[in-house]
């Protein structure tokens, strides 16, 4: 039977999967408390949390429909602040929604996206040179520090024109944004720096626009209403662009690597044609998605569960908070079988949410796929007897409930 009392959510993420199963077993839908006292419903059935993200009586927009923000009762020092305080298409709802995706995506276009190949091929050999090197200084590497986080921070810089001297700072307060553990001063501190470095990128691009997706993005109009990103939304369109676009790649690139290094019988499927790297980045998504839990989405009026595939009795009440639980549903039986844990690249059925579902699914989803094909068959074909430096149980995971990933990757290349 499940527990009335909510499951209290590590903010830490020192458990990711194991808080998953208990998450699970309180039931498809089920009382979380978040950082902060923050109650909210985490949904971990997949074929629920597809119906729930797809249905219009769910929202995004706390200034709407969140009760909580609207009676002021969050405030800037919550770590999830940034999460639902921005006012990009991340936070908007039905008709603002709509014209913000369309802003964006008349920027962010696939051709813009495939023209990046022979960049991110460009920059994984150099990486890889470096990786070689860093080998022969010393007996390990620390693989996510040399390439799994450099390759996208430094490809979505690109990306944005943004000047390498900014670079430091960039990656400084991303990291912020997913400390989900962070003290109140660091949570303001992080957002007022933020705004500072996408301010000053901003000022940059205005005076000397180039062919980069800032500039696109500040000249973007919608068709539809002769609209444009107003400032505030300009800024945290891009803050939305660089975290997304960031984060979910360094993570899964993490996670491929250590779940091939752990499984070597998942890695002969590989060199055997059994499989394609196209299977590894799926079935990494799916077991051991990037963004664990995505916060926030908002009830726009009384939910009965069971009106989704639900349990009967089970009301999210208007106004409150739900959870994507992404982590929980890849690996959920019901949707899965009796395997669901464990990491199979022959699997026939990978399908999973780990880039979100309906209207907001990710834009970035693409060159998140692109980088991972390109860098995880360079990497292993560079080094083919790579093998990790440290028993797995002991690898720490990122401070963070909504990011997935290692802290440190130590690998020995061979």
């Amino acid at each position: 039977m499940a527990d009335p009392r909510p499951l209290v959510i590590d903010p830490t993420g020192r458990d990711i999967h194991g808080e998953a199963e208990r998450v699970r077993a309180n039931g498809p839908v089920t009382l979380v408390e978040l950082p902060g006292g923050v109650r909210a419903w985490a949904v971990s059935s997949p074929v629920l949390l597809k119906r729930l993200l797809t249905d219009p009586r769910v929202s995004k927009d706390p200034r709407r429909h969140w009760k909580r923000w609207i009676d002021g009762e969050v405030s800037p020092e919550w770590p999830l602040f940034t999460w639902v305080a921005v006012q990009n298409m991340f936070t908007a709802y039905g008709a603002d929604h709509r014209r913000l995706r369309r802003l964006v995506a008349t920027a962010f276009t696939a051709r813009r996206t495939a023209a990046l190949q022979p960049r991110v091929e460009e920059i994984t050999k150099t990486l890889l040179d470096g990786v070689a090197e860093a080998g022969r200084r010393g007996p390990s590497v620390d693989l996510r520090e040399e390439f799994c986080y450099p390759l996208p921070i430094q490809v979505i810089g690109e990306l944005l024109g943004l000047p390498a001297e900014m670079g430091a700072e960039l990656r400084a307060v991303v990291d912020g944004v997913f400390h989900t553990s962070a003290t109140p001063e660091e949570v303001t501190d992080v957002y007022t720096r933020f705004y500072a470095v996408l301010g000053e990128l901003v000022a940059l691009k205005r005076r000397s626009p180039g062919d980069d997706l800032t500039s696109a993005l500040i000249a973007a109009r919608d068709d539809e209403d002769d609209s444009r990103l107003d400032e505030q939304e300009l800024l945290d369109t891009l803050m939305l662009v660089i975290s997304a676009g960031h984060e979910t790649t360094v993570n899964l690139l993490d996670n491929a690597v250590h779940l091939l290094l752990t499984h070597p019988s998942q890695l002969a499927h590989l060199r055997a044609g059994r499989a394609s790297w196209q299977d590894v980045v799926e079935e990494t998504l799916r077991m051991d998605a990037p963004v664990a839990s995505l916060p926030l989405r908002y009830a726009v009026e009384d939910l009965e569960m069971s009106d989704f595939g639900g349990p009967r009795g089970t009301v999210v009440a208007r106004g409150e908070a739900i959870l994507a639980a992404y982590a929980a549903a890849g690996r959920d039986p019901g949707r899965y079988g009796p395997d669901a844990a464990v990491f199979d690249v022959t699997r026939a059925d990978k399908e999973h949410l780990a880039f979100g579902y309906g209207v907001h699914y990710c834009l970035g989803a693409p060159l998140g796929r692109l980088e991972a094909s390109v860098a995880l068959p360079a990497l292993f074909g560079r080094f083919p007897g790579l093998r990790l430096a440290v028993p797995a149980e002991e690898l720490e995971a990122v401070d963070s409930f909504i990011s997935n990933g290692h802290r440190t990757l130590p690998v020995e290349l061979h």
